[in-house]
């Protein structure tokens, strides 16, 4: 076999056939990612858990069942029983040691290792699970997976040898050969026969063995990848001899793909003939098939009024559907290549030949040469295809080829629709408008449109000029060209602030030093209202309303489940988690009976108190005017929002959000938040080592400086140094605090002409950080503790911080623990520490769960966040 680039020749016929590929062909993977194994580890991690759910809670009924199978297995011939199980004994390791012969006599070892590595790591699951299900399983679990043996003791839970066959078998693919596959269930089906009538397992047992098998290989697949069997450009070759084609060469038409992320759209080849002209060749594989699955998913599930192509089609169903596609857009007077012929390249790849169309994508033509007849050409390809109720679906700059002439070409049909709805025409009429908008300008791609299709059939589709009406390309595209307009905003903003701080006077006089500040401010207003740039929609839409002034601009709401309700059912559902497993190591009993209630109603009014506290250290950095009640609000949705994510993150998020809601421009939105951030860690630090210095000298706590704070000194030392001195965290971190502190110092300016902002903001951090210690000391004296304030003070500031550095919710785990151990070194009793600690805990972070999430329903309904 001459090797890729070289030519080589076929003899079939007394004919002789030159096989050339280009030599530049990406080299294919050798393993591949199926999303199909994933989907495959899912289904058998949910079944594992039903079963489990079903032995745990319906344990009448399950003890029912088992009686049934076993009276009527109990019924079988003695004889039979035990031929059955020797039979089985035998043919379970025979047949997999038959299969891996026949795969290493045709040199597939791969496959073998692949079933292998399941097989061990099944057996190691199967071992697991034995050990959990004799020493920690509830007991209608235990009960329900094993029994008495007849040879005296329990039965193992899960079958130790029949897990790792079935992983084994169901890893190196049995099930995808029919004589092996009925060898396979054969197998399965005696084993599991004989182990039941002898008295050796449960029916839950045996289900529980084949589930846990089962997922164990599909996800040691999806994890070490599948062997690769894409069809190669030689394979195109051959396949192209079958069906009548004399081909000489093919040459991969996209320079430089990489075939380790394979495009759904398939790969591309132009294949010169004898003696015909060259054909334009798509190859589509069960790899490429499989593309975008997890993304079609979540499209059929968030978007309504769309009809979505299924999400894992099979290769005659894509074939099938390009085909019809682009026999339809020919019959409807559209550009389209014309489909020649299909076939099927084996088992996992079909392909579609077309005549060759030489000609560039639009996206790779210069801007320069896109003229306006240009694009009247691609919006006549457009109005062909509606004419007849055909949606293209995927109108990018890939999808829109130009000829040699100067003709526009459709291209990429697969993801078309026939009869397709109003919804989805209008779709592409969108699409379009922001393909050409993105090369020649809105203008330009408005003129072209309304020229073609006339003002009406433009302005209808303004209601669909939304991101989630686009494609995956241009999306990104108008995300890039998003980031690219706020970083030039932030440049030119931090320019006039230079400036003005240069120009700036050294002046004794408070009038002229605050006309200077009003002045400073509104040259940085200025800035900021100059660089200022409308985004690519919002010019479509304003060139189509200066035609159409009537026009709805009102966008259709296409999502079924926005993104935001499907983070609260997530967010309620890990909340609803942490709290029942805290809530069930709690001696309630003990708690009701020892806690002083009268400091306990102290604690709950120090904790009302951080939230109005939160909202002025929040407000004291945003000059323009926003609602005290509703940034109370917001401070007390940050109880529920910080469940789902680290607190510094979640506050962060949903304050810069509360800000731009509630008017304030995002730039500046980020720049209050960061401005309190950055104060808020200042006024962290001193009063840690303000306390942590006046607890050394407390001769009533033991607690020191010495080994608390000094010892968090020199970690944080050697913290900085690290990333000072290795490049890339260096860049990581120079860049995150960059992008979040970048507007930090015009903010400030800002800020600094009320004074009173200033107060309320530095006021509010104090009174957060006093009204958490008065808690936390609350708490204490609950349950007949008592420690300094000092020393209380430096317990909170550190667990805090440690909270705040966890990436689990709401710090769960690290500040009980912290809270705890720093407890316990300031000398207060455990019996006395622990209670406290659940107590403060309770306060804080479970009992606000509620009304944090009516405080985030209620502002999420009412557009606040």
């Amino acid at each position: 076999m001459p090797a890729s680039g070289e030519p080589g020749y076929d003899c079939a016929d007394g004919e002789a056939h030159i096989d050339k590929v280009s030599g530049d062909e990406p080299l294919l993977p050798a393993r591949v990612h199926r999303p199909a194994d994933l989907v495959r580890l899912f289904l058998g991690i949910v079944g594992i858990a039903l079963v489990l759910a079903l032995a745990a809670f319906a344990h009448g009924t399950t003890t029912g069942l088992e009686q049934d199978i076993s009276e009527s297995t109990g019924r079988a011939p003695q004889l039979l029983a035990s031929f059955a199980g020797l039979a089985a004994n035998i043919a379970i390791f025979i047949v997999p040691v038959a299969f891996a012969i026949e795969r290493l006599i045709k040199r597939d070892g791969l496959r073998i290792a692949d079933g292998v590595l399941a097989a061990v790591l099944a057996h190691g699951v199967s071992l697991a699970t034995d050990l959990w299900v004799a020493r920690t399983a509830p007991g209608s679990i235990r009960d329900a997976l094993t029994q008495q043996a007849p040879t005296g003791g329990l039965t193992d839970p899960v079958h130790g040898y029949l897990a790792p066959v079935i992983a084994y078998m169901t890893a190196v693919g049995m099930s995808r050969r029919p004589r092996w596959r009925v060898a396979m269930w054969a197998v399965l089906l005696l084993d599991a026969f004989a182990v039941l009538v002898n008295g050796y397992t449960t029916p839950f047992s045996i289900v529980t063995t084949v589930l846990i098998g089962w997922t164990v290989a599909y996800g040691t697949l999806y994890a070490v990848g599948s062997p690769n069997v894409r069809p190669t450009g030689r394979h195109l070759l051959t396949g192209l001899r079958r069906v009548g084609f004399k081909p000489v060469t093919a040459l991969r038409t996209e320079d430089g793909a990489d075939d380790t992320e394979p495009h759904e759209r398939g790969r591309r080849y132009i294949v010169t003939l004898e003696d015909d002209p060259p054909l334009d060749v798509t190859v589509v594989d069960r790899e490429q098939q499989a593309q975008g699955f997890f993304y079609r998913v979540w499209q059929r599930l968030a978007l309504r009024g769309i009809t979505q192509r299924r999400s894992l089609q099979s290769l005659r169903q894509a074939l099938e559907q390009e085909a019809l596609l682009a026999y339809a857009a020919i019959a409807a007077g559209a550009n389209a290549p014309k489909l020649i012929a299909t076939s099927e390249l084996g088992p996992d790849a079909v392909m579609l030949v077309y005549e060759h169309i030489g000609g560039r994508p639009l996206g790779q033509v210069p801007t320069e040469e896109i003229t306006d007849e240009l694009m009247a050409g691609a919006w006549r390809q457009v109005q062909a295809l509606q004419s007849r109720r055909i949606a293209h679906r995927r109108l990018d700059g890939d999808a829109l080829l130009v000829d040699r002439s100067g003709n526009v070409v459709l291209t990429d049909l697969r993801g078309g629709e026939i009869a397709a709805g109003d919804l989805v025409l209008r779709m592409d009429v969108a699409q379009l408008l922001v393909t050409l908008g993105l090369r020649v300008g809105a203008e330009r791609a408005v003129a072209t449109g309304v020229a073609v299709l006339g003002p009406d059939a433009i302005a209808d589709s303004l209601p669909l000029l939304q991101p989630m009406a686009l494609t995956r390309v241009s999306r990104a595209t108008l995300r890039q060209l998003a980031r690219e307009r706020a970083q030039r905003e932030r440049e030119k903003v931090l320019e006039a602030a230079e400036a003005a701080k240069g120009a700036k006077e050294d002046v004794s006089d408070r009038k002229t030093l605050k006309a200077e500040r009003q002045a400073e401010k509104r040259a940085i207003d200025e800035a900021l209202e100059e660089a200022r740039e409308e985004d690519l929609l919002a010019q479509i839409r304003r060139q189509v309303l200066l035609i159409r002034p009537q026009a709805p601009i009102e966008p259709v709401r296409l999502e079924r489940i926005k993104p935001r309700t499907l983070i609260s059912f997530v967010a309620g559902a890990f909340a609803a988690y942490f709290l029942l497993s805290q809530l069930t190591h709690v001696q309630f009993g003990d708690l009701v009976e020892k806690a002083d209630w009268a400091w306990v109603a102290v604690a709950v009014a120090f904790q009302a108190l951080t939230y109005v506290a939160a909202a002025m250290s929040l407000l004291g950095f945003v000059p323009e005017k926003v609602g005290f009640g509703r940034t109370v609000l917001a401070q007390v949705a940050g109880s529920f929002v910080k469940l789902v994510a680290p607190a510094a993150v979640g506050g962060v998020a949903l304050n810069t959000r509360f800000l731009q809601r509630s008017g304030v421009r995002p730039g500046l939105a980020v720049a209050s938040v960061g401005a309190s951030q950055l104060f808020g860690l200042a006024c962290h630090i001193l009063l840690l080592l303000s306390f942590g210095y006046v607890t050394g000298t407390e001769r009533s706590s033991s607690l020191g400086p010495s080994r608390t704070v000094i010892g968090g000194l020199l970690t944080a030392a050697v913290l900085v140094l690290v990333v000072a001195a290795i490049p890339v965290l260096r860049k990581f971190v120079s860049t995150r605090l960059r992008s979040l502190f970048a507007g930090v110092i015009p903010r400030m300016l800002d800020v600094m002409q009320r004074p009173q902002k200033l107060v309320s903001g530095i006021g509010g951090m104090l009174l957060l950080t006093a009204a958490n210690v008065m808690c936390l000391d609350a708490s204490i004296r609950a349950f007949g503790g008592e420690l300094s304030y000092a020393s209380i003070a430096v317990v909170f500031l550190t667990a805090n911080a440690l909270g705040s550095a966890a990436p689990t919710p709401g710090g769960v785990g690290a500040v009980e623990l912290a809270l705890t151990a720093a407890l316990t070194v300031a000398g207060l009793p455990a019996e006395q520490g622990t209670p406290a600690v659940l107590l403060f805990r309770l306060m804080t972070l479970w009992l606000p769960v509620l009304p944090g999430w009516l405080s985030f329903t209620h502002l999420t309904r009412k557009g606040a966040i």
